[in-house]
């Protein structure tokens, strides 16, 4: 398998496995936790998780100066982002806020273009077109929701931050294993999101209330957090930050397929078609390269 497709079936897998998160998330909520006590609980598991492969694996855990301050800025970055995205769904709704928040493969082509040159591929700029418009098709709103300037700046904060989390992992070259890379970043994350809590009484940690709760922190903690995050980081590495960003969009498609599957939702030719087009997006970015390399002039 050459790097190219390593990167985009990790990608894939990373969007996949993050879908799943509202399946524990929703649960959560209902038992009584806040959103800071789910992302928390989440992260310090996913470290527990990362530990013990680690041991497994008898991968040493130490790491030098400028892995430290790299690992430290993915993991406040990544906790911001999460933080802004939960604290935006008391302001808006949240089928609302998940759809702004799919700017971030546009972010991250501009960051890469202004920043670093990288000038982004006619294909990859009619896939982001496709996926964003897919987006919007899978969201189902009741036609009353409003939106709310604080609720979308908090969505534009957390995209960006993670748009810029993509970049950071693509341009630092960290040469560290994939587990070892998110175990450390989960680490500072979890610590973000405690000092987090400190903040308000609103936002301050609930104990866990029952062993059923128990196993969906587990559950969340191993596929939409060490899965998700472990082959993200692999798919950024050898696919490339707006690929890897584009991938993304499968994410509300696998949250709409647990909809429709355990929560027994409508699906409806409007969500076929937000589908198909992402599908498609995705299917364009693989297949990308073969058609850069046909065309003409190679632009």
């Amino acid at each position: 398998m050459n790097d190219k497709l390593k990167g985009y079936l990790s990608a894939i897998i990373a969007a996949v496995a993050y879908g799943t998160n509202p399946l524990g998330a929703l649960f959560l909520y209902k038992e009584g936790l806040n959103p800071a006590s789910v992302i928390f609980y989440r992260f310090v598991a996913a470290v527990a998780i990362l530990f013990i492969i680690l041991k497994a694996k008898r991968v040493a855990l130490k790491i030098n100066s400028f892995e430290l301050k790299v690992l430290g800025s993915l993991g406040i970055i990544f906790a911001a982002s999460a933080l802004t995205l939960y604290t935006s769904f008391n302001y808006m709704d949240s089928g609302i806020a998940s759809t702004i928040l799919f700017a971030y493969p546009v972010m991250v082509a501009v960051i890469m273009a202004l920043f670093f040159k990288e000038k982004a591929p006619f294909t990859t700029v009619i896939a982001i077109v496709l996926s964003i418009a897919g987006i919007v098709l899978l969201y189902q709103g009741d036609g009353n929701a409003k939106l709310s300037l604080t609720g979308v700046m908090l969505v534009l904060a957390s995209s960006l931050t993670y748009a810029v989390y993509i970049v950071i992992v693509n341009r630092a070259k960290l040469t560290l294993t994939p587990f070892k890379m998110t175990f450390y970043i989960m680490i500072f994350a979890a610590f973000t999101v405690f000092l987090y809590s400190l903040s308000s009484q609103a936002n301050h940690l609930i104990m866990v209330p029952s062993w059923q709760a128990l196993g969906w922190i587990v559950m969340s903690a191993c596929v939409p957090t060490v899965i998700a995050m472990t082959f993200l980081n692999i798919g950024i590495f050898y696919a490339g930050s707006t690929p890897t960003a584009i991938m993304g969009a499968l994410e509300p498609v696998t949250a709409v397929i647990i909809s429709v599957a355990i929560f027994d939702g409508m699906f409806t030719l409007r969500l076929l078609s937000g589908i198909l087009l992402i599908l498609g997006a995705v299917l364009l970015i693989i297949a990308g390269d073969k058609i850069l390399k046909k065309s003409p002039d190679g632009n």
